[in-house]
């Protein structure tokens, strides 16, 4: 599954540049250019006039275009076709290549803004459950039921990430049909993670730590007999629920249960990639932060954010605790510097936590409002909102 940025090009080529006269243009290497149009980088804030001059566009056109990204799809094969049309004829071929296709989706998922996934991942989804309501063979069923469970879990993400975290109705009604047919496919992994993502909408959402920890806990006990990955990762999120009702003992404890499980991953866990030191420390500075302690929260947070560059979205997460950390101490240069960046991630991925937390950082910079650059900051989200 690739993106692109078609209108990007298109503009590019009316302008009257090839890729490598752009490149000589804005003093920039051709391969940055074809970074832009297949949606892998966004232009930095430094190059974006010259950018908007070249195209002979707006600086709210260029974003408009920016923002406007294309995955585009492997073309279903011809059995796949022949299977919609006739759907009680579906077979594993057929649900392997959707099964493929969701992984595709979820690859792109740190990468790509949640807007540009949601269509496509709706699509696989409604195929998905088309086909499983139709085939009559159990075996196909149980795989169908599987795929659906990891479609219905992409799209209680994605409708959630898309709503800016303000549609908790619609992200639990997928979480919910993802923990269904996880049960029907005996799927113990899939369930605890759709009941993980549920504890997210508790926790960041509704704002229940109470409900959060509970949901939390469930994951990690449907997890414990095969990941100790997803085990990891919920008790992170009990301890993350812990800290916001401002428990602190509750909190260590969670988290020293939680470190244990880093031991235990092995490449044998499928869900291995979900929890590693990086995503332990993003949410251990959570934690303190939570619990007032920005000191303790900074330097974990700072490391973190580092480490996670490859991963945008999740990099946004620990930028904007970053910003809060160092704002609650007072280390104002340091709080521009990092606030800057965190927009910088948010802008290339739309991210709900990311954006959540950007928009809390300036909250808190209310004191210092008359200052230029937090004036500067403010114009920034204010373009971010704008751009929504």
């Amino acid at each position: 599954m690739a993106s692109k940025r078609v209108r990007l090009a298109q503009r590019r080529k009316s302008a009257g540049f090839t890729q490598e006269r752009l490149a000589e243009r804005l003093g920039v290497e051709r391969s940055t250019i074809v970074r832009w149009e297949t949606a892998e980088t966004e232009p930095q804030p430094w190059v974006r006039p010259k950018l908007a001059t070249a195209l002979k566009v707006t600086a709210e056109e260029l974003q408009a275009m920016l923002d406007d990204v294309t995955i585009t799809q492997a073309k279903p094969s011809e059995r796949m076709s022949y299977v919609l049309e006739h759907p009680s004829s579906v077979d594993l071929v057929a649900v392997a290549f959707l099964h493929e296709r969701i992984r595709q989706l979820d690859e792109q998922y740190d990468k790509a803004p949640s807007t540009a996934l949601l269509g496509p991942a709706g699509q696989v989804h409604g195929q998905v459950k088309f086909l499983r309501e139709n085939v009559t063979n159990p075996r196909v069923r149980r795989a169908l039921f599987e795929v659906e469970a990891e479609s219905a879990t992409i799209m209680g993400q994605l409708v959630w990430d898309v709503s800016q975290r303000r549609n908790h109705e619609a992200s639990i009604t997928y979480l919910d049909e993802a923990i269904a047919a996880a049960r029907q496919a005996r799927d113990a992994c899939t369930e605890a993670y759709a009941v993980l993502r549920k504890s997210f909408v508790a926790l960041y959402g509704d704002k229940d730590p109470h409900k959060g920890v509970a949901l939390a806990a469930e994951a990690a006990k449907v997890a414990a007999p095969v990941s100790p990955s997803l085990t990891g990762l919920g008790l992170l999120h009990v301890a993350e629920g812990h800290a916001m009702s401002g428990e602190v003992r509750a909190c260590e404890e969670a988290l020293k249960k939680a470190e244990a499980q880093l031991h235990r991953v092995s490449t044998q866990d499928l869900a291995a990639e979900y929890y590693t030191i990086n995503e332990f420390n993003r949410l251990s500075g959570s934690c303190y932060l939570f619990l007032g302690l920005p000191e303790r929260a900074e330097p974990i947070l700072r490391s973190t954010a580092r480490a996670l560059a490859p991963k945008k979205k999740s990099q946004a997460i620990a930028l904007g605790n970053l910003t809060l950390s160092l704002v609650r101490q007072g280390k104002l240069d340091e709080a521009e510097t990092t606030m800057h960046r965190t927009i910088d991630a948010v802008e290339l991925t739309r991210g709900g936590g990311g954006l959540n937390l950007a928009f809390a950082a300036g909250r808190e910079l209310r004191p210092w409002r008359q200052e230029p650059w937090v004036q500067d900051v403010n114009d920034r989200l204010l373009a971010l909102m704008a751009a929504i």
